[in-house]
């Protein structure tokens, strides 16, 4: 039998956790990934009227903030690859109280937008889950607009000597077993450790950041290093126009 690539991998996982996503995300992070949210939000100053894409948006947890922000004069799109998850956030808009959303069905690493569209660019928690991380950041760059801010909000890599190795513990032997009690899914929290685990740290994302073409980027830790944020921005426009 053929092995499974990373991203069918990443699909079957989502595609069957969705239904306690939300509820997993609160456990496993001590509800601590809200706070993390809410302090990214403050740092990015979105204004009345702009136009936001959240990439990989599961749920819609970010969307949903980035809506309120941007009021109904503005644009917020949610964009997943895993149906399951995005019926899951349509049905948390169904009566339309946020029509200045729309959900997306669509892949990370082939943005299906034209080029300089969107005022920021986000993506929490799932750019540790693309099969290519360069080119997801790349087609965040291409569709922000010149002047416009690419962020992610993804787990990071501890360096305080005693502490990473309890946050590695926790990811590898006890979150798979919230999985197990609290979703009936002890195999595919296995596979978000491993994704995690393998996850670039903040130092290397930020060299990421540079290759895809953005500058000026801004780091956050939080907790311990156990998450970060990345901010980049002042996309360069060359003025030879070619």
């Amino acid at each position: 039998m053929k092995p499974q690539s990373k991203e069918e991998k990443v699909h079957q996982v989502f595609e069957k956790i969705y239904d306690n996503y939300d509820q997993m995300n609160s456990i496993i992070s001590f509800q601590k990934h809200k706070k993390w949210r809410q302090d990214v939000m403050r740092r990015m100053q979105v204004n009345k009227g702009e136009r936001a894409l959240d990439v990989c948006c599961g749920t819609g947890d970010w969307t949903f903030a980035l809506a309120e922000q941007v009021g109904r004069s503005g644009e917020v799109i949610g964009l997943d690859f895993s149906k399951n998850m995005l019926s899951v956030a349509k049905q948390r808009n169904q009566k339309g109280e946020l029509p200045q959303i729309d959900f997306v069905h669509g892949n990370a690493m082939d943005l299906p937008f034209e080029d300089n569209y969107f005022d920021y660019v986000t993506i929490g928690f799932g750019l540790r889950n693309v099969p290519d991380y360069l080119r997801t950041l790349e087609e965040m760059y291409r569709v922000v607009k010149p002047g416009g801010k690419v962020i992610c909000l993804e787990t990071s890599q501890p360096t305080i000597p005693v502490y990473r190795q309890l946050y590695y513990f926790y990811f590898k032997n006890i979150m798979p077993l919230f999985g197990k009690v609290f979703a009936k899914s002890y195999q595919e929290y296995v596979w978000l450790h491993e994704s995690a685990k393998d996850f670039p740290g903040k130092e290397e994302l930020k060299k990421l950041f540079e290759k895809a073409g953005l500058s000026n980027i801004k780091i956050k830790s939080y907790t311990g290093g156990v998450a970060a944020m990345h901010m980049g921005g002042e996309k360069i426009v060359n003025s030879k126009g070619d």
